[in-house]
């Protein structure tokens, strides 16, 4: 049943715990979530400590200073050894994870590639890919049955990026495969992260456990998969596959096998677990609020009339694209920007020890008590042009910012609000226990369980 709409729409979260309860939690019982991490303080204070791990953490809030330490223009803050061991057996040393020389080698290397992603090339693709899920929705709509709204954002985001990077949809026994083997891993992960986080120094390494590496090399082997198909069908395609395997470096070097799955990796996987995250959200979200829902078709229904949903339109379907802003506010999909003082140094005035880990964290900065109103409630009004001026510039970064801003915003930002007007206008999604949901972070902003829900034709 939709939740009342009488009052302020404030979306589940997880209440800040005690320092022992978080402990306990985290080491006794493996509980995968990083949000029950995070004291109450967390969420009013400009810059300060994380204050129960072996190795010194420090929480970065304030807008000046967290573009201080993403920006980094010194190199002193690389990405965390926490994120770089987590993600190594699934995309190697690639443009995500790697920093200095390296980095910079691969992003001249990558940006031929990531010019593809433009939305006016990519549009195609995204059409293709929610022309295909509305027949399927038709289909779950006939039949009434539960399905797996985490499962059917996955696939549909990884077949619309499957098209861009691939030039090829994506069969959905791979579509599952991937969904399966990225969330065991992601749970995996994130509950040895934590007891890490807590209990280990800075930079001490722990091999994953074997489960951990079958589900990347899983992952991997459905990337080589498609990479082969692509090479081997002895066509010329314009796309973004094919602009990595053309890459080379000022020397003449291009990328191995293994790299090339590493970065094709990277934008697969960033290209639609983020988007699938977000999009999870957003569809849960509107489908407790029906009176958001009734403006989202409105605004389509003037804007685009009774024809289909282009890429102009999606320019001016202001409010469909704030909704999609106000799930990335209070879900952003990458919850934590782990960074490491590689020495020691200040930012602001604040003293970091060399190792200390400088957590940069979008999904509390989007919460944070200084800098928002009402922090806890979906409201997406707040980014109309007229409450522009309650925004704190530099609060809400849901993509980074800095030279490793996400590439994909645009990409995201489009897909998103095409996804959203074409389905919401003519399907009606309703949640079964929308109160048992409940948000986690691990590398992505998830539910705890998987959101399960039916679908109707909209009357």
């Amino acid at each position: 049943m939709p939740i009342s709409s009488t009052a302020p729409f404030i979306p589940p979260h997880p209440q800040p715990r005690s320092p022992i309860v978080s402990l306990f939690r985290a080491v006794l019982q493996g509980e995968g979530n990083l949000l029950g991490l995070l004291p109450a303080e967390a969420y009013r204070m400009p810059i300060g400590p994380l204050g129960y791990s072996r190795r010194s953490i420090v929480v970065v809030n304030e807008p000046k200073l967290v573009r201080e330490v993403l920006v980094d223009p010194q190199g002193i803050f690389p990405k965390s050894d926490l994120m770089v061991n987590a993600l190594e057996p699934l995309i190697g040393d690639s443009i995500f994870v790697s920093s200095g020389p390296t980095w910079k080698r691969q992003r001249a290397m990558m940006d031929p590639a990531l010019t593809l992603m433009r939305v006016n090339r990519a549009f195609a693709s995204m059409e293709a890919g929610a022309a295909e899920y509305e027949e399927t929705l038709h289909r779950q709509a006939q039949s009434g049955a539960l399905f797996s709204l985490d499962l059917a954002m996955s696939h549909l985001t990884a077949d619309i990026i499957c098209r861009s990077v691939f030039s090829t949809s994506l069969a959905t026994t791979v579509a599952h495969e991937v969904f399966d083997a990225f969330t065991f891993f992601e749970r995996s992960v994130a509950q040895v992260e934590i007891r890490r986080l807590i209990m280990d120094r800075a930079w001490t390494k722990i091999p994953q456990t074997q489960a951990v590496l079958e589900s990347c090399a899983l992952i991997r082997r459905c990337l080589g998969d498609l990479l082969d198909s692509h090479l081997d069908a002895g066509q010329s395609f314009d796309d973004i596959a094919s602009a990595v395997v053309a890459a080379h470096d000022v020397e003449g070097r291009a990328f191995t096998r293994e790299e090339l799955i590493d970065q094709l990796g990277v934008l697969f996987l960033a290209g639609h677990e983020t988007s699938a995250s977000a999009l999870t959200w957003c569809f849960y979200l509107l489908a407790t609020r029906p009176e958001l829902v009734a403006r989202i078709r409105a605004e389509v229904a003037e804007v685009c009339g009774d024809g289909p949903v282009t890429f102009e339109h999606t320019k001016r379907l202001v409010f469909t694209r704030n909704v999609f802003n106000e799930t990335l506010r209070l879900y952003p999909p990458i919850t934590f920007l782990p960074r490491v003082a590689n020495e020691a140094t200040r930012i602001g005035d604040y003293k970091v020890k060399r190792g200390a880990l400088i957590m940069v964290a979008p999904w509390v900065l989007h919460r944070h008590r200084l800098y928002w109103k009402d922090p806890n409630v979906f409201d997406p009004d707040r980014f109309t042009a007229e409450r522009k001026a309650e925004l704190v510039q530099g609060a809400y970064i849901p993509f980074g910012i800095g030279p490793r801003i996400c590439a994909g915003a645009a990409f995201a930002t489009v897909e998103a609000t095409l996804l959203i007007a074409r389905l919401f206008r003519h399907f009606d999604f309703t949640v079964e226990n929308p109160e048992a949901v409940r948000p986690a972070a691990r590398l992505t902003t998830r539910p705890t369980r998987q959101v399960m829900c039916r679908v109707a034709s909209a009357g």
